[in-house]
């Protein structure tokens, strides 16, 4: 592998009147792409839980990051209530495609939502509806544990937080921002899943559930991580998430790779112990 390539990461100065068109085009690229393949999306909600238990997964709603007010990571928990419950109970038939942010809407302060931290260009600012790529985040991790398809992820281009007891591989997460960076996850079996959230005083917890069990077991890991120089004085962290998936007795039946991840570091990369901070699901 070259590692050369990772120079045209350095980071690219753009002008407010830029993003603000930038963000104007893609959303309405969005809601043209959402009108013409409509019927394909999932949006029927059962109230009864689906027998099976396919995956699960569960996240704390605080963390204490440096510079972070917790009010911000209060308001993210308001926030990811409000979304979640857009999104408890979601079934998603054989053939239909599950959209995070058509699911969600958009979120307003009419809605409920409240400002939480958003990270922005690598460092981080309040907005409303922050924090709620945890929820995307969570999701995109538990759609690894299943046969469903995941058809559109984006990932974090910077790695904003040092590792402290991180749980899951770098790069494993899916970044959201309305509602241009969604993320859609299709069904391309014959079983029916559902989605289902519950979230208490110190957690968010998610499920993917069927009707019927799968046959198989996931084990997502990541390879080939590396964190690289750049000649620009920054550095790139780079790995490549995969996947086995193995049968009921144990016996590897296939392995893939899922995606790469490359993110512009935004702290050094060998801190003092004192100073690590706990990574974020936001």
């Amino acid at each position: 592998m070259s590692w050369n390539r990772f120079n045209t990461m350095k980071p690219k100065l753009r002008s407010g009147m830029r993003i603000f068109l930038g963000k104007k085009y893609y959303t309405m690229a969005r809601y043209l792409k959402w009108l013409k393949d409509y019927h394909h999306f999932a949006r029927k909600r059962m109230a009864e839980t689906l027998p099976y238990q396919i995956t699960a997964h569960e996240t704390p709603l605080y963390r204490k990051l440096r510079d972070v007010d917790m009010w911000l990571q209060a308001n993210k928990a308001v926030n990811l209530k409000c979304a979640a419950a857009k999104l408890n109970g979601i079934c998603l038939y054989p053939g239909e495609t599950f959209s995070y942010w058509q699911l969600i809407g958009k979120p307003t302060y009419r809605k409920g939502y409240r400002d939480g931290m958003i990270l922005h260009y690598g460092h981080y600012k309040h907005g409303v509806g922050g924090g709620l790529c945890q929820l995307s985040n969570m999701i995109y991790w538990m759609a690894l544990h299943t046969p469903l398809t995941v058809t559109e992820r984006h990932r974090h281009s910077y790695d904003v937080f040092p590792d402290s007891n991180r749980k899951q591989p770098f790069g494993s997460g899916a970044t959201c921002v309305y509602n241009y960076r969604d993320l859609q996850i299709k069904n391309e079996t014959d079983q029916v899943f559902q989605m289902c959230f519950e979230i208490n005083t110190t957690h968010l917890k998610g499920q993917i559930r069927s009707s019927d069990s799968t046959k198989c077991h996931y084990e997502v890991y990541e390879s080939e991580h590396a964190i690289l120089p750049q000649a620009w004085g920054g550095y790139i962290r780079h790995n490549v998430i995969c996947r086995r998936i193995m049968d009921d007795d144990g016996q590897l039946f296939r392995s893939e790779r899922i995606c790469e991840n490359n993110a512009l570091m935004m702290y050094e990369p060998l801190l003092p112990a004192n100073e690590n901070h706990k990574h974020t699901d936001k």
